[in-house]
């Protein structure tokens, strides 16, 4: 399916951005992008809400489809001075963890048209930012409205954006069919009963939209509500939860609904890389602690970590029997301003890359499992130090062991680029997956996707014009790069 036969022609926006300033390496890399920028999309793992395909109800407005969820902007704009309220992030209840109702004056302020001229009037703010790569291509190619964004087209872009949103085209499954999407996975706690994905299954809609196991909330004993959590997930599968036996017995019936759901993946966002190989009866001995801890205030750090370690190394033995492709999102300081995640709570641009350390925290877990041919571990990483020194050398080494993009700060020109610098001399392009978009904001995953296949095809180009790769294997790797890695990497 052609992803840009159906989208407008982003007048724009210059055909060859990203492309590298020599004319000769520019043109070899235009020839390969050529080739690939019209292929499926794979998109093996995101944030996007299922409700939107189940529904198939019309977007709103612009304003809470771009801006409100979009962390990578409110970050930017609270950097600035701007407050969340006045970009229409609502504050939580004092206590709770749904956004409080607003009162009629709030109303006023948060009137999405008022919030979108602030928006246009401060979008020089992300000049050289990916960001602006992604917005002034939606702008441009989905509503065919002027780009960049400025103060004087505000109502003018707005005014059309609406118009558009009113329409059938722009309903979630018509754009999931013109931005070629083949499969989009969302992530989904154990607790979730996947309604939404059940719905979009008896609709008889023929979109894939499938979950991944995202099983933090009853995995990290740190996390808000963990007790509780622990408590639903025996509810749901009819486990003791409270013994390490039911516990394990528990997540692979929930694995093993969310497969049958179409999930190929699990993901795990956890502070560290850490894992462990403890003994079954330290492993008991150890969730013990554990239960008992959650049950008062005051779960020990230290048996947190080794928790979240070990339970790395449990799911990678859960997916030798079911299957399911292990990821670890490791590396990142959630909720770093504390007033913020008070009043708004998670996901407000507050997350923090932090230094993380690959070879001895992997090393329990790769002795256990990393020769093992049947199954895939996915590592990402937010330290850009890690990937020559790190990263690369072990899935260089380990046949369960594969790559992940740059992601999150570094899903960007610039951090795909030195992805695939510091990486391909020592992995190789076969022991990386492709590219991975990893986002709430669904207009932006075929933005992301044209900007990952440009840098790409930039990086092979170089290869290509230096002699160190034939013309004839950079088209096949730039194929396998947009479409092939990835959809094997996820068994999709």
């Amino acid at each position: 399916m052609n992803n840009n036969s159906k989208l407008g022609s982003g007048g724009t926006l210059h055909p060859d951005r990203l492309f590298p300033a020599d004319p000769g390496t520019r043109a070899i890399a235009r020839e390969l992008y050529n080739t690939v920028h019209s292929l499926p999309i794979i998109s093996p793992h995101g944030h996007t809400d299922p409700r939107w395909f189940a529904d198939d109800a019309p977007f709103s407005d612009p304003v809470s489809l771009l801006l409100t969820p979009d962390h990578y902007i409110t970050r930017m704009l609270y950097s600035q001075g701007l407050s969340l309220e006045e970009l229409g992030v609502i504050p939580l209840r004092a206590g709770a963890q749904a956004p409080a109702p607003s009162s009629a004056a709030a109303a006023a302020v948060l009137d999405p048209r008022v919030i979108w001229r602030k928006f246009a009037a401060h979008y020089h703010l992300f000049r050289g930012t990916p960001t602006r790569l992604w917005l002034d291509w939606v702008l441009s190619a989905v509503f065919e409205t002027e780009a960049p964004l400025t103060a004087a087209n505000a109502d003018r872009t707005y005014d059309c954006m609406a118009e558009r949103l009113a329409q059938d085209a722009f309903r979630p499954r018509a754009l999931f069919d013109r931005f070629g999407i083949e499969v989009l996975a969302t992530t989904e706690s154990p607790l979730d009963e996947l309604a939404h994905h059940a719905a979009i299954r008896a609709s008889g809609w023929k979109g894939r939209v499938v979950t991944a196991y995202r099983p933090d909330p009853v995995v990290d004993p740190e996390a808000h509500g963990f007790a509780a959590a622990l408590a639903r997930l025996g509810e749901l599968t009819g486990e003791d939860t409270s013994s390490w036996r039911g516990y394990l017995a528990a997540h692979r019936k929930r694995r093993a609904f969310f497969k049958q759901m179409g999930a190929t993946s699990t993901d795990h966002g956890h502070p560290t890389a850490t894992t462990a190989d403890l003994s079954d009866s330290e492993a008991q001995s150890l969730f013990s602690r554990i239960v008992r801890a959650a049950r008062s205030p005051g779960v020990d750090s230290a048996d947190a970590e080794l928790f979240r370690a070990q339970m790395l190394t449990e799911m990678a033995r859960m997916s030798l029997d079911d299957g399911l492709v292990l990821q670890i999102h490791p590396g990142c300081w959630r909720n770093h301003n504390a007033a913020l995640y008070e009043r708004f709570g998670p996901n407000v641009g507050a997350d923090i890359p932090v230094l993380t350390e690959y070879v001895g925290a992997l090393r329990p877990l790769l002795n256990r499992f990393g020769n093992e041919r049947s199954l895939t571990i996915i590592v990402f990483t937010l330290d850009e130090s890690t990937y020559s020194r790190e990263l690369a050398p072990l899935a260089g080494h380990y046949p369960a062991l594969k790559l992940g993009p740059a992601w999150w700060f570094h899903d960007s020109p610039q951090g795909l680029m030195r992805f695939r610098e510091q990486t391909t001399e020592t992995a190789g392009f076969y022991n990386t997956i492709g590219f991975n978009d990893d986002t709430r904001a669904f207009f932006s995953i075929p933005a992301r996707h044209d900007v990952a296949r440009r840098v790409d095809c930039a990086f092979l180009a170089r290869l290509v014009a230096e002699h160190r790769l034939p013309e004839a294997e950079a088209f096949e790797v730039a194929r396998d790069l947009a479409y092939n890695l990835p959809k094997q990497a996820y068994r999709l």
